[in-house]
């Protein structure tokens, strides 16, 4: 990103501990509009919990997160709505409710925050689910779809007020490699198409490079970032072994 990219999320400082056990550690980064941003690490590293900070799920133990402008480290309850309708969230286990076809799942928050009709809500949950590819399926139940259809499912779920960014946490997690390479496509076509900002939590190598244009390394030792750029980049170049022994799937 240059210079002149606006910054949507700005982290300063931030701390992460869970009772006395820090987690992460004085981390700062930004977040420009408009790009696909990878927070990628080893297991236990603390990519969920950076997420769940960011969204507003937990308060930091010190630091700032400005999400456009507002430090929802520090607002109240109702800017920090304010700051989440703009919002959407893909979580790890798709969080789909089982007993609700997707029609219902998709229109959930539209008829929780809006004031919209129910014929404007149909409009737009087909839309929504057609942009995913899952138009035709609104009356099956996430019981009766793949694995990949219902990460598709709550990626349509998280669009459904149209918000400025998209948070995705581990959304291959447990494809096969021609399903999370469908994906890979998706994820892309919707930044490009509807120009989301994008913060993706992964560890697969291969979605990593299809998708990510910046990334963030996270270190459990470190408790904080020991990588930031390009991830080919950084594969080739970081002069840091850790690194280039996650990018190139080497053992230390």
């Amino acid at each position: 990103m240059t210079e002149q990219a606006t910054p949507v999320i700005v982290v300063e400082g931030l701390t992460a501990r869970y009772d006395d056990r820090s987690i992460l550690e004085n981390v700062s980064f930004r977040v420009f509009q408009g790009e696909r941003f990878i927070i990628l690490g080893g297991s236990g590293c603390g990519k969920s919990t950076l997420l769940k900070h960011l969204i507003g799920l937990y308060r930091p133990y010190s630091g700032h997160i400005l999400v456009n402008g507002i430090d929802i480290a520090t607002h109240d309850e109702e800017n920090l709505v304010k700051a989440r309708m703009n919002i959407g969230v893909l979580f790890q286990n798709d969080a789909l409710f089982g007993s609700m076809a997707l029609y219902e799942n998709v229109a959930l928050p539209l008829r929780e925050y809006t004031d919209l009709s129910e014929g404007i809500i149909e409009q737009i949950v087909r839309m929504k689910l057609e942009l995913v590819r899952l138009g035709g399926y609104e009356n099956h139940f996430p019981s009766e779809l793949s694995g990949g259809m219902r990460k598709r499912a709550g990626i349509a779920r998280a669009m459904a007020l149209d918000p400025q960014m998209l948070f995705l946490d581990e959304p291959w997690a447990g494809l096969d490699p021609i399903t999370a390479a469908e994906l890979d496509i998706l994820v892309r076509s919707i930044n490009t198409g509807i120009g989301a900002t994008m913060v993706i939590v992964t560890q697969e190598l291969a979605s990593i490079f299809a998708v990510g244009q910046r990334v963030i390394m996270l270190d459990k030792e470190a408790r904080g970032i020991i990588a930031e750029g390009d991830p080919v980049v950084l594969r080739k170049e970081s002069a840091d072994p850790r690194v280039v022994n996650f990018f190139n799937r080497r053992t230390a």
